[in-house]
This record gives structure tokens, C-alpha cells and sequence, in this order.
């Protein structure tokens, strides 16, 4: 995919993106990447991240309150978004912990977690694409530098894959040499001005 179908689908996918308010309040030096993946090339295999042995990974079944505590704990504006307030569609690596009021006790604790998107099917060069992509990603401050992150964006995209999804989309990231372990590319920057 070139740059120029990059642009296109971005604007497609995101109309007027630069007039809203909330990226024309953002900090002059911040600059923004958005990444690809074609899911056809995409081996989960390629990269083995280790985590640690208690670590499971899944859709969030758990009450939707200990989920937005975990989404505070990573970025307190991201609460205001439904998703996290239903659970639905938020993909997580659980880890199992003592629970410290109940002695011999285990219990799960969210450690990182992700939205997994569906972003529609857009058209570019007269083909039609269905793009979905994790969103909102983070990992509770407790749990980070542990490869728990990374290895959760790794299984999130395998289950696009699995969907039927073309292209995983990476929107408005400031860590892309991060998803870039995993096979995304650069396509473009931006900033508040547009893009660069």
C-alpha cells in the first residue's frame, strides 16, 4: 500500500479529522503515526514473546467498573469512551495475583488491555478493504516492561486476521517503533496541522 492509499483511506475513515477541537488543542511538538499491517503476511508465529507463566489472554468478561479503573490507571480520558464502559469488543492479558484480604485466594487482575475495532470496509483503487485494528492500548503501570503489551497486540491481531479483517490499522500512535515489532509500518505522520 502506498502512502497516497494510506491518505485516502485515512480520510475516509476519518472525515474533517484535523478541524475537530481535541487535535487542535494538542501540544505544537506532538507528532502522531498512523501504521499498517496486511494481515495476509501477518505469522504470529514470527515473534515469540515471552510473559510471565500467569498470564492468560481473552475477550473481558469482568465487571465493567474494574475495567475502567484499569483503562484510569493507564489514561483517564480513555473512561469516558463507551466501550470500555460495556466491556464489549475489549480484548485483555489477565494476570492471576493473590488477593491480599483473602489468604490462599487467587484472583484475576487486569494487567493490559485493548479495544479490537472494526473500522469498516473503505474502498481504495476500486477494491474494497476491510480494515479493524486494536485501539486504546495500554498496560497497568504494575505490569509494564514484562512483554504483557506487546504480546496482547500480537493476539488482537491474529483474531483480526481470524475475522476475516484485510489490513490491522494502528490510528494515533506516539510509540510506533513498538507496534513495529510486530510487522506495522509507518504510513504517514501528522500533527496538529496536518500532515507531515
Amino acid at each position: 500500500m502506498t502512502k497516497e492509499d494510506a491518505l485516502s483511506l485515512f480520510n475516509q475513515m476519518h472525515p474533517d479529522f484535523f478541524a475537530q477541537s481535541f487535535i487542535q488543542s494538542m501540544d505544537e511538538n506532538e507528532i502522531m503515526e498512523e501504521q499498517i499491517l496486511k494481515l495476509a503476511d501477518f505469522d504470529k508465529s514470527a515473534l515469540n514473546i515471552e510473559v510471565p507463566e500467569n498470564i492468560t489472554f481473552g475477550w473481558y468478561q469482568g465487571d465493567a467498573q474494574k475495567l475502567i479503573k484499569a483503562v484510569a490507571e493507564v489514561e483517564e480520558s480513555w473512561t469516558q469512551f463507551d466501550i470500555f464502559k460495556t466491556g464489549e469488543r475489549v480484548f485483555c492479558a489477565m494476570v492471576q495475583v493473590p488477593d491480599p484480604e483473602k489468604p490462599g485466594i487467587i484472583k484475576n487482575e487486569i494487567a493490559s488491555f485493548c479495544i479490537v475495532e472494526d473500522m469498516g470496509t473503505h474502498e481504495i483503487a476500486g477494491r474494497k478493504i476491510k480494515i479493524g485494528g486494536p485501539g486504546c492500548v495500554g498496560t497497568v503501570p504494575a505490569f509494564r516492561r514484562k512483554g504483557i503489551g506487546l504480546k496482547m497486540v500480537q493476539e488482537a491481531t491474529q483474531i483480526l486476521k481470524e475475522e476475516g479483517f484485510e489490513i490491522s490499522w494502528i490510528h494515533w500512535t506516539g510509540v510506533g517503533h513498538w507496534y513495529a515489532r510486530l510487522g506495522y509500518q509507518r504510513m504517514f505522520q501528522w500533527d496538529k496541522n496536518g500532515i507531515k
